[in-house]
């Protein structure tokens, strides 16, 4: 990395490229400070890229009682569903009520309508048995009663964190990849002054003066700022997930689904070109700097509940394409299941150093609200935060070169790019085509490729697009295409190419390839 373009003192510097991260930094460059961001793998490496793809309210913490926590998820989602189209959409779900498992449909129907009232809008209503399953062909009929039909949304989440990133840097932040923090100095009276970053892979250090450090890190938070309280510490939970090609299903929304074994609710979702069908909810005692992946177990536990209610379907783990696991930062006080945990997430501070941690990705910008608050006692700040600007500078405006790509590519490609999406069409040499088997274009491989800090093959398919979920084998159909397209914008010679092909195989064989059972 040529730390060259890097300023040497800052406002803030901000630890962590996820979601929480990235969320500081766009609010800490609209209220006027100079900005920077590290990330010690690349930008949404870990929980950011491996999440459910939900917007959602959290229907579940109502039953928890947690209706702030709900109150603040859907204010937040219905305000992404309007900031970003084309990044952030709405989507039905479908929750089917049985005689003996399940929510009831009194306990459901209340729970939705608060749900509804919290939106504004009325977006429930309640389907008989057979309705319901002209809809969702293949369900278990024994003890249905009929369903519930409601809102949530969705999103590509690392897209997410690419563009707070992206238009930040075009505001004056500043951001690096696979740059970790080595060392946070402090005056003779403890405060925070500089911090030392490092080039994960070549060594090459850089020192930044700055007053305030947020450490939004994650999972990883504790490594850097122990919790103030003994009693309240962070505990990595993993959920993972299975991916199916669009033929498994024939239902164009999300189903509910709440496991036969221990009750927890699990999602069918489909996804750019896919379903997302999960997630687990186990404790992750492995090595965080570790890809995490799917166990056996894990994936034993997500077919049964198939079986349980789509087994004349006859799909199983055979037909899964990939898999993807997420480490979730759950704040802990111990001795309750992981699918009790709360969501809710705290700030920490210590003499100029800011941690910001658990939360919900649905709620990131209030996370960074809090975060910069507190950082407010080290800097100075002439702009307050203004919480009713949109997360989100405006998409790309109507579509130029119409004859180049169509009206439902255009919208997406804006959504996930804002004013970018000019020159991605711009940068490619004819019409605007989409890979087979999905819904990303060539084009986007190639500006990725040049503007977004590609430092391996699998930045590229796993991060900046999702080739490496959406298409059998991680895609490796198309490498050799790929390849004619991005080495010379990468600068990558053949041998690079092919040293990056290889380690991004095995790889995906490790991480991303479903479970054998």
């Amino acid at each position: 990395m040529d730390f060259s373009s890097l300023p040497v003192s800052a406002d803030v510097v901000i630890a962590g490229g996820g979601i929480t991260g990235a969320g500081v930094l766009r609010e800490a460059i609209r209220m006027g400070l100079s900005a920077v961001l590290i990330e010690q793998k690349d930008y949404a490496w870990g929980t950011s890229s491996k999440s459910s793809k939900l917007i959602h309210g959290g229907l579940r913490y109502l039953k928890e009682g947690k209706v702030h926590l709900t109150m603040d998820s859907v204010i937040h989602r219905e305000r992404l569903i309007r900031e970003a189209p084309g990044l952030v959409s709405s989507l039905g779900f479908y929750m089917p009520v049985y005689e003996d498992k399940g929510p009831g449909k009194l306990m459901l129907e209340t729970g939705l309508t608060v749900y509804d009232l919290i939106s504004k809008k009325k977006q429930h209503h309640y389907l008989d048995r057979d309705e319901f399953t002209k809809i969702l062909p293949g369900l278990d009929k024994k003890g249905l009663k009929g369903g519930f039909y409601f809102h949530d949304a969705q999103v590509d989440d690392s897209r997410l964190v690419q563009r707070l990133i992206s238009e930040s840097k075009a505001l004056g932040g500043y951001s690096v990849n696979y740059t970790r923090l080595t060392d946070i100095h402090r005056d003779l009276k403890g405060m925070v002054n500089a911090v030392t970053v490092q080039d994960i892979e070549t060594g090459k250090p850089h020192e930044i003066k700055t007053k305030a450090v947020i450490n939004a890190t994650g999972a990883w938070a504790e490594s850097i700022m122990k919790s103030p309280n003994p009693a309240y510490h962070l505990r990595p939970l993993r959920g993972s997930h299975l991916v199916f090609p669009k033929e498994t299903f024939s239902f164009n929304d999300a189903v509910t689904l709440i496991h036969p074994s221990d009750k927890r609710p699990l999602f069918i979702i489909p996804w750019e070109s896919v379903y997302i069908f999960g997630t687990t909810d186990i404790d992750h005692k492995n090595d965080l700097s570790k890809e995490p992946s799917m166990t056996k177990q894990e994936a034993v536990y997500l077919i049964e509940a198939l079986d349980y209610y789509f087994g004349s379907l006859g799909k199983g783990i055979k037909d899964a394409i990939s898999s993807f696991s997420g480490i979730r930062p759950v704040l802990s006080r111990g001795n309750v299941p992981p699918s009790k945990e709360s969501r809710e997430h705290a700030v920490w501070e210590n003499k100029g150093l800011v941690t910001v941690t658990g939360g919900k990705l649905t709620t990131f910008r209030k996370l960074a609200w809090d975060a910069l608050k507190a950082a407010k006692a080290y800097i100075s700040i002439n702009k307050g935060i203004n919480e009713k600007q949109p997360a989100f500078t405006l998409n790309a405006s109507t579509r130029s070169d119409s004859d180049l790509i169509s009206e439902r590519a255009w919208k997406r490609l804006s959504g996930r790019y804002g004013k970018n999406a000019h020159d991605i069409i711009k940068g490619w040499d004819g019409k605007v085509t989409e890979i087979s088997g999905c819904e990303i274009t060539w084009a986007e491989l190639k500006f990725s490729s040049a503007n977004e800090q590609i430092r391996h093959l699998s930045d590229l398919l796993q991060r900046r697009t999702r080739l490496g979920l959406l298409l059998p084998n991680g895609g490796s159909e198309i490498l050799d295409e790929l390849g004619q397209i991005v080495k010379p914008v990468l600068g990558w010679d053949e041998h690079k190419w092919n040293e990056e092909v290889e380690i991004y195989k095995k790889e995906w064989q490790k991480f991303h390839r479903p479970p054998v059972i």
